[in-house]
């Protein structure tokens, strides 16, 4: 399957601070959910908020395979191995650091391709700085990655067509106490093509990237 950027739901961090979830005993999930769903970020923080779930059918099971491997790693802004590139596409909510390392990393407000020539970065949280078609806002000097072994659902797989790969924490008893935790959505429907079926976290970002100032 395609590559893509998955994006935390925005009651998550809360819902890890409030104890709501243990990344490392809990059930985490990935769940395969359909294009009629239509995600909000903002408002959508339990699983019952999630509609359009693939049915257990073809290789496919309701609730989704669960992570293994989990982990939760700190890394300093300098440290950060994904480095701004003149010239290249950015997707929104890709975290880079200057190529010359200067202590903070800049997450991509908005998508497109950089300038020919690097920015002058702004050293100031909050700050944003516009770069060809990108747009870069000063998020923090340290950023922390939840990421896991690929989700894999075993052959044969013939399930979809599906859009969006969802994370959530499976392990409260009931689906309006079951937090989300992130969502990635591919440019177009994906079925299974009757071998397995993996779904790999960014391999710089992981699953999550969450910038601490």
């Amino acid at each position: 399957m395609p590559t893509v950027q998955a994006l935390p739901y925005a009651n998550f961090l809360s819902r890890l601070l409030n104890k709501e979830i243990d990344i490392d005993t809990d059930d985490i999930r990935a769940i395969l959910v359909q294009n009629a769903y239509t995600p909000n970020r903002d408002t959508h923080d339990y699983y019952n908020d999630i509609t359009n779930e693939l049915t257990t059918a073809s290789g496919y099971t309701a609730g989704g395979v669960a992570l293994t491997s989990k982990s939760f790693t700190t890394t300093a802004a300098n440290s950060w191995s994904r480095a701004h590139a003149v010239s290249t596409a950015f997707t929104a909510g890709d975290l880079v650091r200057p190529s010359t390392g200067n202590g903070f990393v800049y997450m991509a407000a908005v998508g497109g391709t950089t300038s020919g020539t690097a920015p002058t970065w702004p050293t100031t949280i909050g700050l944003t700085v516009t770069d060809g078609g990108v747009t870069w806002t000063c998020v923090g000097r340290n950023v922390v990655v939840f990421t896991s072994s690929p989700a894999t659902w075993t052959a044969p797989f013939d399930a979809g067509p599906f859009r969006h790969v969802i994370l959530y924490d499976n392990s409260p008893a009931t689906s309006a106490t079951k937090p989300l935790i992130c969502i990635a959505t591919y440019a177009s429907d994906q079925t299974g093509g009757s071998g397995a079926a993996t779904v790999t976290p960014d391999s710089v970002q992981g699953w999550v990237a969450i910038p601490i100032p």
